[in-house]
């Protein structure tokens, strides 16, 4: 058994070894997790999450690599959690994304992680809502979560950031392909990448059109800059801390931030209450009950959907039972 209060006093010190092995914990859905979680609750929130999100290839290492250096020269503390598919083979990261950032493996201010998904849709790991909650106790002024290569559907970071931030890069067809994509409705920060190839203004241009036909604002509400980098170079850097700066601020004057934070938390706590519930569900597989549900839809005497409504209120009577007893 892991000495929890102990190893949290030592996260909280900076050590990289003690955070790593609070974030092992939480990745392998320790038997001692709730303990983790209890520890680490009055620790949290102090953190300004920031997520980045975009095809593969538009530069978010690189991006994120440029971030770190920018709020390393504040004095700011940087976590980073680095979303990785997960491997067919091992089931394990393939680390791409911590190779990249390589240049800031030995800075004390600086920790990086990279998490698999493990099969979980959406570009995060299932575990990357704990992990975040981590490095936020273990005293990062700021998290970016780089999520892996993304689709038009999979958006899920912007249940996880108080900040989510759109990459695209030119000649990659985002602009046109944003336009069907519910991650245009994400974005409060837009990034074009690469804006030293052909067509980064064209790019820029034709996302500032398409964010233009969404939803109408009304004087006061935020309009999602458009910042164009050249992170390999460290181009527009400045820029981009600015305008999550600014976001941040933003969010904090109009109560914004306070409400991101409350939603994810609600998020946070239904995925849990629905993965225990799923389990429960699992364990019942060749229960009688469950057998007995069963023939009776086969049998045409009695819907799915009412048969599902009983097996609920089975479970939910169980579980009454049992937190009675």
């Amino acid at each position: 058994m892991v000495d929890v209060p102990a190893l949290v006093e030592q996260a909280r010190e900076g050590r990289p070894r003690a955070v790593a092995r609070l974030i092992s914990l939480v990745e392998g859905a320790s038997p001692q997790l709730r303990e983790v979680m209890a520890a680490l609750a009055p620790l949290t929130g102090g953190a300004y999450v920031v997520g980045l999100t975009g095809s593969p290839g538009v530069g978010k290492s690189t991006s994120t690599s440029a971030l770190v250096s920018a709020y390393r020269r504040q004095g700011r503390r940087v976590g980073v959690l680095a979303v990785d598919p997960s491997s067919p083979f091992s089931g394990g990261a393939l680390l791409g994304d911590r190779v990249r950032m390589s240049e800031h493996a030995s800075d004390p201010g600086v920790y990086i992680r990279s998490m698999a998904t493990r099969g979980h849709l959406g570009g995060l790991a299932w575990a990357a809502p704990q992990a975040i909650r981590v490095l936020d106790a273990a005293g990062c002024d700021v998290i970016l979560v780089e999520t892996v290569g993304v689709g038009q559907s999979e958006v899920e970071i912007a249940s996880q950031a108080d900040t989510s931030v759109v990459l695209l890069a030119p000649g990659m067809g985002d602009g046109i392909q944003a336009a069907k994509a519910g991650i245009l409705e994400i974005g409060d920060v837009y990034v074009v990448n690469k804006a030293d190839r052909d067509g980064a203004d064209a790019t820029a241009r034709e996302l500032n059109h398409m964010l233009g036909l969404g939803e109408a604002r009304t004087p006061g509400d935020w309009r999602p800059p458009i910042v164009k980098t050249v992170a390999a170079r460290n181009e527009g850097t400045d820029e981009f801390v600015a305008a999550l700066e600014k976001h941040h601020a933003w969010m904090a004057e109009r109560d914004v931030l306070a409400e991101r934070r409350l939603r994810r938390a609600a998020h946070e706590i239904e995925t849990i209450a629905v993965t225990a519930l799923r389990e429960r569900i699992g364990d019942l597989r060749g229960d009688r009950r469950l057998g007995a549900l069963a023939r009776r839809v086969v049998g045409g005497t009695l819907d799915p959907y009412a048969a599902a409504d009983e097996l609920v209120a089975e479970l939910t009577t169980t579980g009454s039972s049992s937190a009675a007893g």
